[in-house]
């Protein structure tokens, strides 16, 4: 069966400095991230083997474990594709335009999305999503790895919020660790993620047959 992998960093260790610092990128690629791979693996190994044995008594606890170690995979990975080192700036063209349309500007959105991930409680991520239902740019916490998403959102930048994607350098200022992000995100990413997920075509209505 496939496993999940820990994806490559496209870019150095240091390479987000003064940013982001080497040190961090590090551990938390090498350590956090991988650590969520192998949580999910063994969930599914676990998970193949109660089915073998028809054994499902651990079901409900084997779920919630796939479900918090593959969503931080998943979330990790695109983090990490969402920073690139000389970028930051200001994202263009009509991903540029639909942030303005749904947020007001540029400035108001970057003030939301910090204050979206200044204010979880504990540990989580803060996003920027798309919810094809009503075709529009929302923000939302995401606790832990899993959890406040709405289910037709789809993540097309995500900003860790967890210590141990801040700690070391910045200690308990966290929010300037989410101010200094802004000076590394790949807006060219982003947008390519977006043109992407506006192609989804999203009802609640029925088919009829």
């Amino acid at each position: 069966m496939p496993v999940y992998k820990l994806p490559d960093l496209r870019y150095d260790y240091g390479a987000l400095e003064p940013h982001i610092s080497g040190k961090i990128m590090e551990l938390h690629h090498d350590k956090h991230h991988a650590g969520y791979v192998k949580g999910a693996n063994d969930t599914l190994e676990k998970l193949d083997a109660a089915r073998d044995a028809r054994d499902f008594s651990k079901l409900g606890s084997l779920e919630k474990a796939l479900a918090f170690n593959l969503s931080g995979h998943v979330l990790h990975s695109l983090f990490w594709q969402n920073l690139s080192p000389k970028a930051g700036g200001r994202p263009e063209g009509e991903l540029a335009e639909a942030i303005d349309h749904a947020f007001g500007s540029f400035d108001v959105f970057k003030k939301q999305l910090t204050e979206v991930a200044s204010t979880i409680m504990g540990s989580g991520w803060a996003a920027l999503v798309w919810e094809p239902l009503a075709g529009r740019l929302l923000t939302t916490q995401i606790y832990d790895h899993q959890s406040n998403l709405a289910q037709a959102g789809v993540p097309i930048l995500v900003l860790d919020a967890w210590e141990h994607a801040f700690y070391l350098q910045y200690q308990n200022r966290k929010t300037e660790f989410f101010e200094a992000v802004w000076s590394v995100w790949n807006w060219e990413d982003v947008a390519e993620r977006f043109a992407s997920v506006r192609q989804l075509d999203v009802s609640l209505e029925g088919v009829a047959r």
